[in-house]
């Protein structure tokens, strides 16, 4: 899920870390696509050792997108999968290590959250069918004209949850993805790719620090190993410096807001559905030919986020002098992680005196920096909290509580006044004026006098009747029912007031006093001066932020802990806190993937369950009825929309669940004890491997729990088990997926997975490693201006500081004066014009033309970059001369064929340029070629070339 607006502020803060993609395209040659060679060098100027996959984040846009039509079925929805998945490969092209992640089963305090967005998910999926109905039958009672409503079935994506069958699914046509690319693949054929399905325990994201993290930890680990890790949540950014790793990249979608989305009901675009009003589409093109036309930008880009550059803003943000003790960056880096849990994560709500857009996490920094004086110390120390340290951070944070609520409610107000002048000013310039009487447009066919149209009968009196009465009315619209203006920012007194935002009272009014008290009867219904229960929320408060801080650098501590409250306390509520409990009991278990359906599933979800599993979620006498309500409460806690705020669902009791649920265990088909079973990562080698051999030999010798040789795995350690499904080289892969085919001559290997074990208690150290080598310095002085309005900040290309930026010669420009300056005489479209000009006509035609090249002598295309796309055709004469230093001899005696047409064609220029002036030449000041009606200054000398 992620931490809501923490990318958006980190990128505005920091934008010189975003990169974009530079992609490159598989081309098509006579109606046969080509595929890209991802064996080929990095087009973004960086090899990537290793690609991680949280593949949650690919799953959900592939089945339920909102750019583009749904898939119409499963098998449609595996193949998007897939060719998101190339795509990305195209664009990484990792060298070692394919790490494809799949949500398993999350820890409890996890669970909580993932029940919230099942139920939401569901009652909003609900709603909307039932407004859809309501409105069609709205739009056509009124004769509106709607496309037919298609029959089919609703995607639930609430299947994608470990223990479906669609997950089941998915994870084998992961397998045959894998196997496929394996054998046919180049870009794939020393890759190493390791899958963890759903059937594995653990959050994607965190199944792959886990595995970063042990291997850190082997003794053969390259510490300059290029990590890239693709996934949209924001808190990747934060487990990514928690590795330590020098150089570690997130790969993520390019966010682009106010895209345009079809409404539900006529599938045209520029409207939602509550106002649709059954209109016909508009024609596009004179046949409608544009109408099936995607919309432009429909196909998502991709940008870079390099941590290392995040690294050295937050060095020069966190460096202090004149500490009590030694400055230990990396130390500062693991504060800076710890302090932005308060402004929330998955786990935790957030404090309420710290928003993300109030500049919550610049206030924390100043304070620790103006705090770590007297602490004597860091705030954590490999995923271990200091409270006593950071209590001296939640005491100043509480002193600037009340002024932070004042100051919110100011900006609120300010706001929303801004607001209403702007939606005033609005509706005052908007055109009110609506014909009317003999003026008003008539339907065809429906006049009194058969359709004939009258003449207009004293004409000007009519139209100052209708300028009186808009006056009129709009005299209403600014004034009570008695004619009393409407004082700003108040409603009317008959209540009609559409600048009003219909938004429930705010009674806990934090900027009034008070507030604390109000606070904890609203939210928690037990009275302020209950210190016993403050402290109770504190305590819990504080073990969770000990428990995310070890899940982020050590692991799961208990996979049964969980926050029991749905709201956080106050920071200055945070008093002795540094004797309150930080373990945790050792040796939980996760819950089975069925059981964890059962605790986030709502009852509408409850077809992806066996069905007595399903009977305790919807029969009135079943003893856990009541964790599955029909309908729920949503508080808005001070927000806007629903989707920011609380649902107050109950919480699980897990013994009352696992009571409940022995009884139905016993109906579990085969397949259904599978799929409730938890399992392993599994690991694919291809014959070109070196691992590969070393794997059949187990395979044959049945050997189980067999360590792999780091040397043949690029570093990798870990453990290989032996399975009875797994794939065998010469054995067929078959295809899930009906319109693919079966790999019938396979070339591939498998066996199963598991991390470098260690024993219990040993602590991952949270450092930069030895043998480690810092990147080179990226940022430079005029990137620290960002409040210079001359120097904007533009996105960078590429990873290579030293890239030369694509620039127009004076060549170059002199030809975009003549194409768009003189072709609209010429009859051209005056831009971008390919009208040559009429010298250039005559002197073409005075010569012989030009010999073809035999076909063995032609040579294919550049494919253009996307700088070059609007050059426009590429000329003859360049497509015609071959590459450099191909020692071709024939191709050398084509050369001497046009370079001796080509002297020919200047000097019959040449003759005739002495007979008829050339109107298009001019000089300018320096002596250089201009022309009299050029749009924009010559560009300066480019120094490169000499023409004189």
């Amino acid at each position: 899920m992620g931490v809501p607006a923490f990318f958006r502020w980190l990128s505005r803060k920091y934008p010189s870390i975003v990169v974009n993609c530079t992609e490159e395209k598989a081309k098509e040659v006579n109606g046969v696509k080509v595929p890209v060679d991802s064996s080929k060098p990095n087009p973004n100027e960086v090899e990537f050792d290793n690609l991680y996959l949280d593949m949650n984040g690919i799953i959900h846009p592939c089945t339920h997108p909102e750019n583009k039509p749904a898939p119409k079925n499963e098998d449609e929805m595996m193949v998007a999968i897939f060719e998101y998945i190339d795509r990305l490969f195209n664009i990484v092209r990792p060298r070692r290590l394919l790490y494809m992640a799949i949500d398993g089963v999350a820890p409890r305090a996890k669970m909580n959250q993932q029940r919230s967005r099942r139920f939401r998910a569901s009652k909003e999926g609900l709603e909307l069918v039932e407004e859809k109905r309501q409105m069609r039958e709205e739009v056509l009672s009124k004769g509106g004209c709607l496309p037919p409503e298609e029959v089919k079935e609703r995607f639930d994506s609430n299947c994608i949850t470990p223990g479906t069958e669609f997950m089941d699914n998915l994870a084998k046509c992961l397998r045959y993805y894998i196997a496929d690319r394996l054998n046919s693949d180049p870009g794939w054929k020393n890759l190493t790719v390791i899958l963890s399905d759903a059937s594995a325990p653990g959050e994607g994201e965190h199944k792959i620090m886990d595995f970063i993290r042990r291997q850190r930890a082997q003794p053969h680990h390259d510490p300059n190993t290029q990590h890239c890790l693709c996934g949209a949540d924001a808190d990747l950014i934060m487990l990514g410096l928690a590795t330590h790793e020098p150089n570690f990249t997130i790969i993520r979608e390019e966010f682009k807001p106010n895209q345009p989305k079809p409404c539900a009901l006529c599938n045209q675009v520029g409207h939602e559905i509550k106002e649709c009003q059954g209109l016909p589409k508009e024609k596009q093109g004179e046949f409608d030919q544009l109408g099936s036309n995607p919309p432009i930008g429909s196909e998502v880009e991709f940008i870079f986020i390099r941590l290392a550059v995040l690294r050295e803003y937050l060095e020069r943000e966190l460096t202090m002098a004149s500490l009590p003790f030694k400055f230990d960056f990396e130390r500062s880096i693991d504060d800076w992680v710890f302090m932005c849990f308060f402004v929330g994560n998955d786990f935790l709500p957030h404090l309420p005196s710290l928003e993300i857009r109030e500049g919550a996490i610049d206030r924390l920094v100043g304070i620790y920096k103006n705090v770590v004086h007297k602490t004597g110390g860091y705030l954590t120390e490999n995923g271990f909290v200091n409270l006593e340290r950071v209590q001296m951070i939640m005491v100043a944070v509480g002193e600037a509580e009340d002024n932070i609520f004042k100051k919110r409610r100011d900006d609120d107000v300010s706001f929303r006044k801004r607001q209403k002048e702007k939606n005033k000013r609005m509706k005052t310039e908007a055109a009110s004026f609506v014909l009317g009487g003999q003026l008003a447009p008539q339907p065809v066919g429906q006049r009194n006098d058969g359709g004939k149209p009258q003449p207009l009968q004293n004409a000007r009196q009519t139209a100052y009747e209708m300028r009186v009465q808009n006056k009129t009315s709009a005299h209403n619209n600014s004034s009570n029912s008695d004619g009393s203006p409407v004082p700003l920012g108040t409603k009317r007194k008959n209540g009609d007031n559409d600048d009003d935002d219909d938004e429930p009272p705010d009674n806990i009014r934090l900027w009034e006093e008070g507030w604390k008290q109000r606070y904890y009867k609203n939210k928690f219904d037990v009275d302020a001066s209950d210190d016993k229960f403050r402290r109770k929320v504190v305590a819990s408060y504080v073990e969770g932020l000990c428990w995310v801080l070890q899940y982020y650098y050590q692991g799961c501590a208990s996979w049964k802990w969980f926050y029991p409250f749905h709201y956080a306390p106050f920071a200055s509520d945070f008093s002795d806190i540094k004797d309150m409990p930080s373990t945790f009991e050792k040796g939980t278990k996760p819950f089975k993937p069925l059981e964890q359906l059962m605790g986030v599933f709502p009852a509408a979800s409850g077809n992806f369950l066996p069905k007595t599993w399903r009977a305790l979620m919807e029969n009135p006498d079943s003893s856990i009825i009541d964790f599955y309500p029909d309908d729920f409460a949503i508080d808005l806690n001070g927000k806007k929309y629903a989707w920011q705020g609380v649902a107050l669902l109950p919480f699980v009791d897990e013994r009352r669940l696992r009571a409940a649920l022995e009884t139905v265990y016993p109906d579990l088909t085969p397949d259904e004890i599978r799929r409730n079973s938890l399992g392993s990562d599994e690991l694919f080698v291809g014959k070109h491997h070196k691992l590969f051999d070393f794997i059949v030999e187990l395979q044959n010798s049945d050997a189980q729990g067999v360590e792999i040789t780091p040397e043949l795995c690029h570093g990798i350690k870990g453990l290989l088990t032996l399975q009875n499904d797994v794939i065998k080289p010469g054995k067929t892969v078959t295809s899930t997926i009906p319109a693919l085919q079966d790999i019938t001559q396979n070339n591939t290997c498998s066996m199963l997975f598991q991390d470098p074990q260690f024993e219990d208690g040993y602590i991952f150290k949270a450092a930069f490693l030895s043998g480690a080598v810092k990147p080179p310095k990226v940022l430079k002085p005029s990137d620290w201006e960002q409040s210079n309005p001359k120097q904007p900040w533009r996105p960078r290309l590429g990873f290579n500081p030293n890239r030369h930026q694509v620039h127009l010669d004076q060549a170059a420009f002199r030809t975009l004066g003549h194409v768009m300056s003189k072709d609209r005489s010429q009859g051209g479209s005056g831009v971008y014009s390919y009208t040559p000009p009429l010298l250039y006509q005559q002197a073409k035609n005075s010569r012989p033309p030009l010999m073809r090249a035999p076909p063995s002598l032609t040579v294919p295309l550049p494919s253009l970059r996307p700088q070059d796309s609007w050059r426009g055709p590429q000329p003859l004469f360049q497509q015609l001369i071959p590459q450099r230093n191909q020692g071709i001899e024939q191709q050398l005696a084509w050369n001497r064929i046009i370079q001796s047409q080509t002297g020919m064609f200047q000097q019959n220029h040449h003759r005739l340029g002495s007979i008829i002036p050339n109107p298009y030449q001019s000089h300018d000041r320096r002596g250089r070629q201009g022309y009299p009606d050029r749009r924009y200054p010559l560009p300066p000398d480019s120094g490169r070339y000499s023409w004189n």
